[in-house]
């Protein structure tokens, strides 16, 4: 069993902390999926939905370069700990506002700063503590795990979460994230150790810390252009989550259910790629496995979404769009894995997540501003023999479909300008 693909030797603490700690996110996207529903029922706005992934992603994105050196400074696990229990705490206040009749957009907003806060110094420290617990021959194994681990919570966090409020109420999706939060600190706290990472040679203040792990990237251009190219992909991605619900929530053949199916749909063909990822041997060129996924995820998936006139269509948008998302993203983790030097992973992950992750609340505000403003009244304002209504239809909802046709194009684009980068490319080499 050593040599073939299910060897899984020195996984066991990965396994433990990647198991609680997805059973947590699954609870949390429940959760996060539920408030979206709440949200849009109470406004009826795409920009006023899009602004919860907003006030997510901005603190995320302005603190991370200076948080990196915290985490590569602290202990990982107690930092865990810790922004697990502030999160429980936020989400527990999100119960109590619903409970007393309360609860507002604005209560909403500020919480999702609030996590984003948090965020901003667990994401980089969970991600030195996979490299810290992964041997470095299962480093590709441990990258498709993940992949798959992420698939299955887009799987089933809208099925979870539909049922429970078909059910029961949004109450209880709350309870059942608090639940979830609570076995996962009670395992990093109790169950497992994480070992030390190499300290730097060096005690820094935050903003030498940030000035060091940009000036890596400076003389790492392929990594940093590798980080630019997503930064592009996730402006379109995050257009994308912002329009979603909109037009699916309006147009004809929509609704609750078809969004909760679709995002089933998305997160099946994530859990197929996962699946994929994990048992597929390494590539010859995972640089050309990243760029050749984005190509396909963007080239079909908008364009569907665009053209498509019922659920049917934008299904197999979904799994065109998704299958090779979770492939990319193992290749993706792997190439900065074995890349980036161990005892700087924490500062160059916090930098890299300001640098590919600023585009994504930009996205959301322009995605959810060009549909209500700019596309729904453009399209409200034709005729019913105009082309553009013939080919993407009328009603509420054909704005969000002008608005995919748009980024269906950018995608390719974007795909096709750095697929040319040498940069890139130079890090099959090194």
């Amino acid at each position: 069993m050593k040599n073939n693909r299910f060897d899984f030797t020195g996984l066991k603490s990965f396994f433990i902390v990647w198991s609680t700690q997805n059973l947590s996110s699954l609870g949390s996207a429940m959760t996060s999926f539920a408030l979206v529903i709440w949200s849009y029922q109470q406004q009826g706005s795409a920009l006023t939905t899009a602004l919860l992934s907003v006030c997510s992603y901005a603190p995320y994105v302005l603190l991370s370069i200076f948080a990196g050196s915290l985490g590569d400074r602290w202990d990982k696990r107690r930092t865990m700990v810790l922004c697990d229990v502030f999160a429980a705490l936020t989400t527990l206040a999100v119960l109590l506002l619903l409970r007393t009749g309360r609860l507002e957009i604005w209560h909403l907003y500020a919480l999702n700063a609030l996590n984003g806060l948090m965020n901003t110094i667990q994401y980089p420290v969970s991600e030195v503590v996979v490299t810290l617990l992964t041997p470095r021959d299962q480093v590709q194994r441990v990258s498709g795990l993940l992949s798959f681990s992420g698939s299955l919570v887009s799987l089933l966090s809208p099925v979870f979460a539909t049922a429970v409020l078909t059910l029961l109420e949004l109450e209880a999706v709350i309870v059942f994230d608090l639940a979830t939060c609570a076995i996962a600190v009670l395992t990093l706290a109790f169950c497992v150790r994480i070992p030390e990472s190499p300290a730097p040679e060096k005690r820094e203040s935050l903003i030498q810390a940030a000035r060091e792990s940009m000036v890596w990237l400076v003389e790492n251009r392929g990594i940093l252009d590798l980080i630019l190219f997503l930064a592009a992909i996730n402006l379109i991605a995050s257009i994308y989550n912002a329009a979603l619900p909109a037009m699916i929530l309006s147009r004809s053949g929509g609704g609750e259910t078809v969004l909760g199916v679709l995002e089933t749909v998305t997160g099946l063909a994530n859990l197929a790629g996962s699946l994929l990822a994990t048992l597929l041997p390494e590539p010859k060129s995972r640089v050309r496995v990243i760029c050749n996924s984005l190509l396909l995820s963007m080239s079909t998936e908008n364009l569907l979404l665009a053209l498509g006139r019922h659920a049917g269509v934008w299904y197999v948008g979904a799994v065109l769009g998704w299958l090779c998302i979770p492939i990319m993203n193992a290749n993706l983790g792997a190439l900065m894995r074995l890349y980036i030097p161990v005892e700087l992973q924490g500062r160059v992950y916090a930098a890299r997540n300001t640098l590919q992750f600023f585009t994504i609340p930009v996205g959301y505000l322009l995605g959810g501003w060009l549909v209500d403003e700019v596309c729904e009244p453009y399209m409200a304002g034709l005729a019913a023999e105009s082309p553009l209504v013939r080919l993407l239809g009328g009603g509420k909802g054909s704005g969000a479909a002008l608005l995919f046709l748009f980024i269906a194009a950018a995608g390719v684009l974007v795909c096709l300008i750095f697929r040319r980068d040498r940069r890139i490319w130079s890090l099959e080499e090194e």
